[in-house]
């Protein structure tokens, strides 16, 4: 398979309290920035039904699937998995819940404050006959135990589909290298015998702070908490987390995770 790019991006829900920094005053710049560093796949957090919609129209060369996690939230947040439809073609894709009901929409697992979701896609290229595998998660931000189970879940249901296929993991964990979820996630072992590796860990070259956390203006020490996680049979040239701005603001709260690799 060719080098493949791809950005793990906590755009921030719409939230009128945002003020100047709300999604109406961001939204070309996440688009904008998404588009300058061009990834082949992307994993958005907190993207709500109708901001997904704005960045189909702004970013028109990529398909989004996906379900939000909420059922009786109008336009609940997603976990969309967006690709560039004019190398891939989409031949698998679905949403469960990180609960002990994986397959009820809305329920919320353990200690966690709300529904949280992962969605999978594999995506096979339009030129060859070779697919990945690609999960995206939102971990919960106040449960440990919901984390950890969570991501313990959907690492199994990764088990369940890999078929040989390289596996990228990615997302916002809400925790940092070393706590419980990140470390489950870490050297975990496929069926098959092969094993997840952070992506920073065993890049060539690595770039950015070493948080993912802004104010909009300021970065947050000591936050990264946005991850991304391969295979090991994936070789990663680059990890960065990029801080693209305008003059007002970052596009997020998040700075987008952004990785080179070669399945």
């Amino acid at each position: 398979m060719d080098p493949l790019r791809v950005m793990s991006f906590n755009v921030r829900f719409d939230s009128a309290g945002d003020g100047l920094d709300s999604w109406v005053h961001r939204r070309r710049l996440v688009a904008d920035t998404i588009r300058y560093h061009d990834p082949d796949l992307i994993g958005l957090q907190e993207a709500q039904a109708h901001q997904i919609r704005e960045l189909e129209v702004l970013l028109p060369d990529y398909e989004w699937v996906g379900d939000p996690r909420d059922t009786v939230e109008a336009g609940g947040e997603f976990t969309a998995v967006g690709y560039r439809e004019g190398r891939f073609d989409c031949r698998g894709t679905e949403t469960f819940w990180l609960s002990e009901t994986p397959d009820r929409p809305g329920s919320v697992g353990w200690d966690a404050k709300h529904p949280r979701v992962a969605t999978w896609a594999r995506l096979r290229e339009r030129a060859g006959d070779e697919a990945i595998l690609y999960l995206n998660t939102h971990l919960d931000h106040e449960g440990e135990r919901a984390r950890r189970r969570g991501i313990a879940l959907a690492l199994s249901r990764m088990d369940e589909l890999a078929r040989g296929d390289p596996v990228l993991v990615g997302g916002d964990f809400n925790c940092v290298a070393g706590d419980p979820a990140h470390e489950r996630a870490a050297g975990h072992a496929l069926p098959d015998g092969r094993e997840l590796r952070d992506a920073r860990s065993v890049a060539d070259f690595r770039h950015g702070p070493s948080t993912t956390r802004t104010d909009f203006h300021d970065l947050i020490p000591g936050m990264g908490i946005d991850h991304v996680f391969v295979s090991d049979d994936v070789q990663v040239r680059s990890r960065a987390a990029v801080t693209d701005r305008d003059d007002d603001h970052f596009a997020s709260d998040h700075l987008p995770v952004v990785v080179d690799c070669r399945p």
